[in-house]
């Protein structure tokens, strides 16, 4: 601080408060007088100039609107407005629409697309008051837990440039965790909040299916549609700044109900640890789990119960994991293979017809899925109908559900073509999209999930657990990130990056 009480900012970087502040401590900040918006903005651009080159993460710069915005906010904070995030720079995933910003979805096809209009969960921020500095990478069509493309390179993740940061909200979990701006706005299908997030030791929130509106976050050429399996969501450093940025978002989209209204969730079941009933699962029955990610949750389940939290290793009421993940599998090709070109499409069905009727492998049944009849997505969405009924009774008895987000921590970059591509876990080569058994768990019934950091594996890399809460009580599993973040340590800053 500088003698008058104002905060002294060096290229970006010297002043951990700004560098990793939430939104409430910035929002403070600025009204205090201890920094303009415009300031705050050109720290964070210097921050970004100075260390962004190593992790290719803000790929997508408006610096020049973004200081321009800056000064509006000054003057507004001038007249005495006041809105939530008002000063405030964030970043936003490329694969929303930002007006005069390309969406591109890491396609080379779409590099010249520029949307006229911001995606619904961009406006609604930036009627808060928000900074828009700049878009993160993503994967080509979003379909990787990588963040590369031809278009904008390869990100890579703080804690380790050699390994990928995840996806397809890559760009924003490392901008977040190198110290770029407090918060940002990402989507998921397949763990894409999630994922990041437990690689990077950021926090995510994948909401209830349909909770946020998706309108402007979409493939360029196509029509919006709600979706039965992907969301929209928040990505911060800490499990408040989450809420806080559903709060702002999720109220339903006013162009297709024809009036604006609020929507109010139910509370958080408790406020204290000690009367939470959780179930933890760290085995799943079609893939191995890393010893270093079981070890983390298990030193969670153990805090807990020193805690006074009622913790549970099994339940009968838990629904059939292997049953749920074959399932998701054919959901989810279903519901990309509708862009296929006819020739992949017509591949797919050569290849699902050479297939041993009594192979149920997850390969097998996402080729399946990918040529499925509407008569067969009625059945599986008659299935899911009744795995959400099932969680409903778990949630009964239980408040929260813990799980990993993924079997393991950040693995190293590989580019191979996907089809081609294994991982080792636990010892084990395994298909890379069978890893989608982890984050289906909360996906297939369209239940909230929060991602939080609970600490590193033994060569320093971030692990995360997945929070999974009962249908449209999102601020469940928020409440008991935010209460393990309290008691147990949350984000830490990658090493290099602290300063």
């Amino acid at each position: 601080m500088a003698s008058e009480g104002r905060i002294v900012t060096g290229q970006g970087r010297g002043d951990y408060a700004l560098n990793f502040g939430t939104t409430q401590d910035l929002t403070a900040a600025l009204a205090a007088k201890k920094i303009s918006a415009l300031e705050l903005t050109d720290h964070f651009i210097a921050r970004i100039e100075a260390l962004d080159g190593k992790i290719n993460s803000v790929v997508v710069r408006d610096f020049e609107r973004a200081r321009a915005a800056a000064k509006a906010a000054d003057a507004a904070l001038a007249r005495g407005e006041s809105r939530p995030l008002l000063g405030i720079p964030i970043v936003i995933k490329e694969s929303f629409d930002v007006a005069g910003l390309p969406t591109t979805w890491g396609v080379p096809a779409f590099k010249d697309f520029v949307p006229k209009e911001d995606a619904l969960m961009v406006a609604r921020v930036r009627a808060a008051g928000a900074i828009i500095l700049g878009k993160t990478n993503v994967p080509y069509v979003l379909g990787d837990w990588q963040s590369f493309n031809d278009i904008y390179g390869t990100t890579n993740n703080p804690w380790d440039l050699g390994r990928s940061p995840g996806g397809s909200s890559g760009g924003s979990s490392a901008a977040l965790a190198a110290g770029f701006a407090p918060i940002s706005l990402g989507s998921d299908i397949g763990g894409s909040l999630r994922v990041p997030a437990h690689y990077c030791g950021i926090y995510a929130h994948k909401p209830t299916l349909n909770l946020i509106p998706p309108r402007g976050h979409r493939l360029p050429g196509t029509v919006q549609r709600t979706s039965d399996l992907a969301v929209v969501g928040p990505m911060a450093r800490t499990a408040a700044d989450l809420e806080f940025l559903l709060d702002l978002t999720s109220d339903p989209d006013e162009s297709r109900t024809g009036i604006a209204y609020r929507l109010a969730l139910p509370k958080a079941r408790h406020a204290a640890l000690k009367d939470f009933r959780v179930l933890v699962v760290d085995e799943h029955p079609l893939l191995p789990t890393d010893a270093g990610v079981r070890s983390a949750l298990d030193r969670l389940a153990q805090r807990l119960v020193k805690a006074g939290a009622k913790v549970a290793r099994s339940s009968p009421l838990l629904p059939d994991l292997a049953a749920s993940a074959r399932l998701y599998m054919r959901l989810l090709m279903a519901a990309l293979s509708e862009r296929w070109p006819d020739e992949t499409y017509q591949h797919a069905q050569a290849t699902v017809a050479a297939l041993s009727p009594d192979d149920h492998s997850l390969l097998a049944e996402r080729w399946h899925g990918s040529v499925m009849s509407h008569r067969e997505w009625a059945a599986g969405d008659m299935a899911r109908i009744t795995l959400q009924q099932q969680w409903m009774e778990l949630f009964r008895e239980f408040d929260v559900v813990l799980c990993p987000p993924m079997p393991t921590p950040a693995f190293p970059h590989d580019h191979t073509p996907v089809p081609e591509r294994h991982l080792e876990i636990a010892g084990k080569q395994c298909s890379f999209f069978d890893q989608l058994v982890w984050p289906e768990v909360a996906t297939t019934p369209g239940l909230p999930a929060t991602a939080a950091p609970i600490g590193l594996s033994d060569s320093g890399l971030p692990i995360g657990v997945q929070i999974v809460g009962p249908y449209l009580e999102d601020r469940t599993p928020l409440a008991f990130a935010a209460l393990i973040e309290r008691e147990f340590g949350g984000f830490v800053p990658p090493p290099g990056y602290a300063d």
